[in-house]
């Protein structure tokens, strides 16, 4: 017996899968996309970006905002710029950090959208 979801006979679409395979993305985005997903799946680096996305934040401001120390806010802050999801630009002695680009805008609208349905 096949469980639950299973084609009941085995026979490969030959030309559906040809088809798809020279479509599929290379081993080296896959693992760039899985890496972003995996940033993001952090909570406190959602959190971060979160209120990055409504406006530009320093350290300060992130770390009363979540309630945490600046170190650990920081620490956080470096993750997500080693990914290229923030960046940040210096105003004399304090640094203001934004989205890198609106693709992580739509990233978190995205993931928020379908958790919402």
């Amino acid at each position: 017996m096949k469980e639950e979801g299973m084609c009941e006979i085995e026979k490969v679409n030959e030309e559906k899968v040809k088809d798809i395979k020279n479509q599929m993305l290379s081993d080296d985005l896959i693992i760039k996309v899985t890496d972003n997903f995996k940033t993001i799946s952090d909570p406190t680096r959602l959190k971060i970006l979160h209120a990055l996305s409504k406006t530009s934040l320093c350290v300060c401001d992130l770390s009363a905002l979540l309630e945490m120390s600046q170190s650990a806010v920081s620490h956080q802050l470096r993750v997500l710029r080693d990914k290229n999801m923030v960046k940040f630009k210096k105003e004399g002695k304090m640094a203001r950090y934004y989205l890198a680009d609106e693709h992580v805008l739509l990233f978190i609208k995205m993931g928020i959208e379908h958790a919402e349905e």
